[in-house]
């Protein structure tokens, strides 16, 4: 029982601060599409609670969990309104987006795990739980905002961060049993290899296409 709290309370934890920097992200999108307030709203409400909704949906989780707990609204209602009055004093808004993706990684990926986990979805369920909590909402944050999605960019090392963290994150719990460990092995992982790539312009290889060849 009590177990079940402290995994209910991780979730919880998790997805809030998820939301928080998830919606943050979705003010500055709106700022650089120059929007009003109500549209800098919008774009951090879809940013912050977007993947987490998808993932409770394909989990057949219910209610939604901004549905039972309505304050995720509202964080992400504050977190818009700080990007309004404070986006201007940033230098790059969109190098500002990508740092404060990576960060939401060691957020969202493990939340996701821990819901799929807590409902006792097998490990690659759970994985792509993590990596489906973490890349959605910032997906329709840029389809919104008329931006290719970061995720598709060039070659992003962005997904990539995600399934490694979901499995190191599972790895952790296979090891320790312990969820907050997951939590914590997934979290980092995730967080540095998306750093990584950013610090040091680290990308996947790119298809090129070839002329075909003759028989």
């Amino acid at each position: 029982m009590e177990a079940a709290a402290a995994g209910a309370t991780l979730v919880q934890v998790l997805d809030l601060a998820a939301v928080f920097v998830f919606a943050l992200t979705g003010g500055l999108s709106a700022s650089r599409a120059q929007l009003d307030p109500v549209g800098f709203i919008f774009v951090a409400a879809v940013t912050g609670l977007g993947g987490g909704t998808l993932r409770d949906l394909i989990l057949d989780r219910t209610p939604v969990f901004w549905v039972a707990n309505p304050y995720y609204l509202l964080v992400a209602a504050i977190a818009a309104l700080l990007v309004f009055f404070t986006a201007h004093l940033l230098m790059s808004r969109l190098r500002a987006i990508y740092w404060l993706d990576a960060l939401a990684l060691g957020m969202a990926v493990p939340a996701g795990l821990a819901v799929a986990v807590g409902l006792g979805a097998d490990w690659p369920i759970a994985i792509t739980m993590g990596i489906i909590t973490a890349s959605f909402g910032g997906i329709a944050r840029d389809v919104i905002c008329n931006e290719v999605p970061v995720v598709l960019q060039e070659g992003e090392l962005y997904i990539t961060a995600a399934f490694a963290g979901g499995a190191a994150g599972m790895a952790a719990l296979a090891v320790t049993g312990s969820p907050v460990t997951m939590a914590l092995v997934c979290g980092f992982t995730a967080v540095i290899i998306r750093a990584a790539a950013l610090a040091f312009n680290l990308r996947l290889p790119r298809y090129k296409p070839r002329p075909p060849r003759e028989r």
